[in-house]
């Protein structure tokens, strides 16, 4: 199956490659594109506790799906995930 999820606070090319590089470590999880300029990530999974276990990295890493809780920390784990992303590319 194919998602498509728009998540907050995705800045830059540090926060998609943190994003592709952590999401394409899931099992199960393959083909992660993601787009900076409509914020959007997009992968396939193979059921939905695949998708709900990409949910949930995301909003680990600092990237919630539109809709949910975006708070202070958040935004800060975001900040932390980019920055690693661009010392990784």
């Amino acid at each position: 199956m194919k998602a498509t999820l728009e998540v907050q606070n995705l800045k830059c090319g540090g926060c998609a490659s943190t994003i592709e590089k952590r999401l394409s470590g899931l099992e199960h999880i393959t083909e992660v594109l993601v787009n900076t300029n409509d914020f959007t990530v997009t992968f396939l999974y193979q059921d939905e506790t695949n998708l709900t276990q990409a949910k949930e990295l995301l909003a680990k890493l600092g990237y919630p799906v539109v809709g949910e809780k975006n708070a202070l920390t958040t935004k800060a784990k975001s900040f932390v995930s980019c920055a690693a992303g661009r010392m990784t590319k």
